[in-house]
């Protein structure tokens, strides 16, 4: 047989097919909404999962990268993702100091950029409106260079202020919110545990952050020199953010750190480090992992919801081959093919599988827009959850009705015709 004419047998075929599902299925109202209702709530159940996870994953991802990817962090307390933590080993470990960053940027050839910052809690006030136990983080130079945020109102520190310890600070986004209301907080003095410091500028919004207090909207930024007038730098929370210079892999880098810090401590070979080495890496390695784990059990919820609208589409297929019978066995006494039977009913199954899966990935899309109206991230229908939903619809609709169309197809047309 030509190719032509197979093709053309093919679509007639499958267009003749799809014109008796489609009868079929909008002649029995009830028996369509039972069979999609089953579909419509799997499909809305995983891909629903899917859509946050993409979205919450694409978040961390995004607040990751604006900490950068080749920072380390030089801390008392090493990072760990799971299993075992000896935190009596790292307990008397001495907390990174302004010795150490100077060390650092006086002998370390690789470095290209490095910075301390020291974190505490302390109230911030202004008249009668007050912030208690607000994030304070104090910063050395360089550290504009680390993060990347921007100035809504007023500026950045300049080095002076820095070096010398003025008692000036900038506040997060809420602070400023929560202290000022009605007028520009630039140029006004508030109170930093009791001290006083002259606002210069206010950071643009940034939203929460998803991997901990990485957002600069609940803090306010001072000099570490204005910070020692302030409380004692040993019993704040201080790390050291190294960048290297560019085309310098962070292995390098800290080989050369250690050897450097380890020197500067006057540590025996035999002695273990008293500092950590941390990098992002380690992190988007436990997320990964995290998210890996949370997309299994996705699959898993909307698997169980996928199977019982599953069963209910093959049951409904039964069904609708016993009411048919007789009409089978007409079409197949007047010539019709099994493979022409077979196909029908396969297509009535695919049709009804996919029309509920368009139903859910609709509700997915709806409750997408509601949702991001009341949390940080928005939540998106992707073109590949789209993909993804309709091919599952597609599956399960050849999988359930599949044993119903082969057992319609195998009538014999004259016990078929006598059934009814």
């Amino acid at each position: 047989m030509k190719p032509f004419k197979l093709g053309v047998i093919i679509a007639k075929v499958t267009r003749e097919s799809f014109a008796f599902a489609y009868q079929s299925i909008t002649v029995n109202k009830m028996r369509t909404f039972l069979s999609l209702l089953g579909i419509t709530i799997g499909i809305f159940a995983i891909i629903s999962v899917f859509s946050v996870l993409d979205a919450l994953e694409k978040n961390v991802r995004d607040s990751l990268q604006s900490l950068g990817d080749n920072v380390l962090y030089i801390q008392k307390w090493p990072w760990s993702m799971g299993g075992e933590y000896p935190w009596w080993k790292y307990m008397n470990r001495p907390q990174p100091k302004m010795e150490d960053l100077g060390e650092i940027r006086e002998r370390s050839t690789l470095t290209g950029v490095a910075t301390l910052v020291a974190n505490f809690q302390g109230a911030v006030s202004f008249g009668k409106n007050s912030v208690p136990r607000n994030s304070v983080i104090a910063v050395t130079t360089q550290y504009e260079e680390m993060r990347t945020f921007e100035i809504e109102t007023g500026r950045y520190f300049s080095p002076y202020e820095l070096y010398a310890g003025k008692n000036v600070i900038l506040l997060g986004h809420e602070v400023a919110s929560e202290l000022f209301t009605g007028f520009n907080p630039v140029g006004q003095s508030v109170k930093v545990r009791g001290h006083k410091a002259e606002v210069i500028g206010v950071i643009k919004k940034e939203g929460a952050s998803p991997i901990g207090n990485y957002s600069h909207d609940e803090i306010v930024l001072i000099p570490v020199s204005f910070a020692k007038q302030i409380i004692d730098l040993r019993w704040m929370d201080t790390f050291i953010m190294v960048k290297p210079v560019e085309n310098v892999p962070n292995i390098e880098l800290k080989d050369e750190l250690r050897g450097i810090l380890r020197s500067f401590h006057r540590l025996k070979p035999i002695e273990d480090d008293d500092f950590s080495l941390n990098e992002l890496g380690l992190l988007k390695q436990g997320i990964d992992s995290i998210f890996v784990s949370i997309n299994l059990g996705g699959w898993i919820i909307g698997g169980f919801s996928i199977l019982v609208g599953g069963f209910g589409i093959a049951n409904i297929m039964f069904v609708s081959v016993k009411e048919r019978t007789g009409i089978i066995g007409i079409q197949k006494a007047l010539g019709a093919k099994n493979y022409f039977i077979l196909l029908q009913f396969l297509y009535e199954s695919i049709l009804l599988s996919v029309m509920g899966g368009l139903i859910g990935l609709f509700v997915v899309f709806i409750g997408s827009l509601l949702a991001s109206g009341f949390i940080e991230f928005n939540i998106t229908l992707t073109f590949g959850n789209i993909v993804l939903g309709l091919a599952i619809s597609a599956t399960i609709g050849i999988v359930s009705g599949f044993a119903p169309a082969w057992s319609a197809s195998k009538l014999n047309p004259v016990e078929a015709m006598n059934a009814n």
